[in-house]
């Protein structure tokens, strides 16, 4: 859980379709997999996947994985890729889905025969692991976990290391002796290219010598119908892209304003409308920065974006450095997902808090899940978030005027700043960075999950103006009268703050300062 990846939990095929297209607008020209386990029933969920614009499906069978894997996923998780492969392949045709992904399979595959049968049952990319390590020099002591390799392949230690053997030419001879063997069977087969070869189950029976008596009986034609004959007019293999919308989305129109931006370096900012069709604002351009310049982005505040209205899903996903994007309006799930450096701001306009007496600090401004795994960047909401708000943040700054339950879960880095009530099981699994929730009545430590952090207090002047810097940051991007009122009054008000402090961060930082002293010494 160190690590923070930028994928939001998937509880249904609606989540993952939005992760494929948070992907996607992220990195237009790739291709987006998803991997599927060799279960019964793994047809349905990959039709669900294709229909979610996967690009890419892989059918990974029970064996393989790595030597660290426990005993009962070795023995006892998924089925063979033979079983999933087949039943994907004919779902696949059958609903008209086929030819718009590309399907792979893995688990095992060593020898130009396997190639041969996994491309006969419907797969037109193979997945090899194993095999290769073993031409490396791997000898499976089921060690990958413990830095203890002792032919030095999956090992930091320096000693260690020195006993790898290997060398590419021992990988590359043994992929040319597979693609001869595949070449020889090809031949008896009478097939010129792989691609005409997919799917042509016809070519395979069962061999009843192989079958143990308690296997005699089992009957495995459905797992060699040829899927054309399940839907004659379907594609079996792939023939087309899937499309994304791209070509519809709000960023070609801020890559076009911000063109002096990305070619120059100029500052430029401008004025635009949102509304909820226009989902992952602001990838695409971050996109065109990072391949520009970088991951370090363009210098704060090169690109300033003004909108108005209602973001979409993924709204900010991964924004570069040097972007600023501010929100009248509101904001739906995933904001500011993998943040990594640009800044964003959320606020309701001043009209409704005039016009409508509208609450800002009493009502939610952004959706759920938003800041899942941001690693940089500074985000800013007047008024609540939704549910597990800052879930593996490992280095962003964040605002907010109140959350829901889990915030700040894995948390491991940066820093959090709640100016009002949370929900509950705070800090679950919090290794790292600091928050500090405001708590004038005291009911945040029911609150809060103590597994591993300790509360504490605002103890010195240093940290005392830090937080103040941020809530008058905050101020500044959003016009929030709430943290406006805390700062006219901060030294009482600072004391009303608790500090969510990570046993195990508080010690590497006091490790930390003890040595530069010794140092300094």
């Amino acid at each position: 859980l160190i690590g923070p990846p930028p994928h939001h939990d998937i509880y249904s095929i609606e989540d993952l379709a939005q992760l494929i297209h948070d992907l996607k607008n992220a990195q237009p020209t790739g291709e987006v997999s998803v991997k599927l386990v060799s279960e019964v029933g793994v047809g349905v969920v990959a039709a669900g996947v294709a229909k979610a614009l996967s690009d890419h499906i892989t059918i990974s069978g029970h064996d393989g994985g790595t030597g660290a894997a426990a005993w009962t996923g070795v023995k006892g998780a998924g089925l063979p890729w033979e079983l999933g492969l087949a039943e994907t392949q004919q779902t696949l045709v059958l609903n008209g889905l086929r030819d718009r992904i590309k399907l792979q399979t893995d688990g095992q595959l060593k020898t130009g025969r396997d190639v041969a049968i996994a491309c006969l049952l419907g797969a037109e990319e193979f997945g090899f692991a194993t095999g290769p390590l073993i031409a490396m020099g791997c000898i499976m002591m089921r060690k990958c976990h413990l830095n203890t390799c002792p032919v030095g392949i999956a090992t930091q230690d320096e000693e260690l290391r020195k006993k790898f053997a290997g060398q590419p030419e021992h990988v590359m001879n043994y992929f040319f002796l597979m693609a001869e063997e595949i070449r020889e069977i090809m031949a008896k087969l009478g097939y010129r290219t792989m691609e005409d070869m997919i799917g042509q189950t016809q070519h395979l029976e069962v061999n009843k010598r192989g079958l143990h008596y308690k296997s005699r009986g089992l009957d495995l034609s459905p797992l060699l119908t040829p899927a054309s004959e399940l839907n004659p007019t379907a594609g079996i293999r792939n023939l087309n892209t899937q499309y994304h919308g791209l070509d519809k989305a709000k960023d070609n129109v801020l890559i076009e304003k911000a063109r002096e931006a990305l070619e120059n370096g100029t500052p430029v900012e401008f004025d635009e409308e949102i509304n909820n069709l226009n989902r992952t604002c602001g990838t695409m351009l971050s996109y065109e920065i990072s391949k520009r310049y970088g991951k370090d982005g363009l210098p704060d505040d090169t690109i300033r974006i003004n909108m108005k209205g209602h973001a979409g899903q993924s709204f900010a996903f991964t924004l570069a450095g040097g972007v600023t994007m501010k929100v009248e309006g509101d904001a739906n799930d995933y904001t500011g997902k993998g943040l990594s450096g640009g800044k964003i701001a959320v606020f309701p306009s001043q009209k409704i808090i005039d016009e409508q007496g509208f609450v800002p600090e009493d009502n939610v401004i952004v959706g759920n899940v938003c800041l899942y795994g941001a690693t940089a960047g500074k985000a800013f909401f007047r008024g609540k978030a939704g549910e597990r708000f800052c879930v593996r943040n490992s280095g962003a700054l964040a605002v907010v005027e109140g959350t829901g339950d889990h915030c700040a879960e894995y948390m491991t880095g940066g820093d959090l700043i709640v100016l009002g009530e949370t929900g509950r099981n705070f800090g679950a699994g919090m290794s790292g960075g600091i928050a500090y929730v405001y708590d004038p009545e005291g009911k945040f430590p029911e609150r809060c999950n103590m597994g591993l952090v300790g509360l504490e207090s605002i103890d010195t002047v240093d940290e005392k103006e830090k937080v103040y810097g941020f809530i008058q940051e905050h101020v500044d991007m959003t016009g929030s009268l709430v943290g406006q009122r805390m700062l006219e009054d901060w030294d009482a008000e600072s004391k009303n703050f608790v500090k969510v402090f990570p046993h195990d961060y508080k010690r590497v930082l006091e490790e930390r300062a003890a040595e530069r002293k010794s140092v300094a010494a």
